[in-house]
């Protein structure tokens, strides 16, 4: 009798970025909202006694995708936290909760 064998075929995504996206940009606010079909992941920066923030980026994933992503961050999390000693979190209490309707949560 033959056994059935799974057989993983490692493969090599090429993936490019412009020198635009390379330098990345600056938030310190997530906002997150969710459909049935979506999650939508607003990073916002925040400036200090400004009444107003931007939305510097926006990325739209499926559930499943959302899922992996948060398994993808404790993974990155917990390997950092390895290296460098557990991340402190401090209590801010002068955090802006905003809600501009729908399901949300903050990150």
């Amino acid at each position: 009798m033959q056994e059935d064998k799974h057989i993983e075929i490692e493969q090599q995504i090429n993936v490019e970025i412009s020198e635009e996206m390379a330098e990345g940009v600056y938030s310190n606010l997530a906002m997150i909202a969710h459909s049935n079909s979506e999650f939508i992941l607003d990073f916002i920066r925040l400036m200090p006694n400004v009444p107003k923030a931007k939305v510097k980026a926006r990325v739209i994933l499926t559930p499943e995708h959302a899922k992996r992503l948060l398994a993808a961050l404790k993974d990155n999390i917990r390997k950092f936290e390895d290296a460098h000693g557990d991340i402190r979190q401090s209590a801010d209490e002068e955090f802006p909760f905003m809600n501009f309707g729908g399901p949300m949560g903050e990150a």
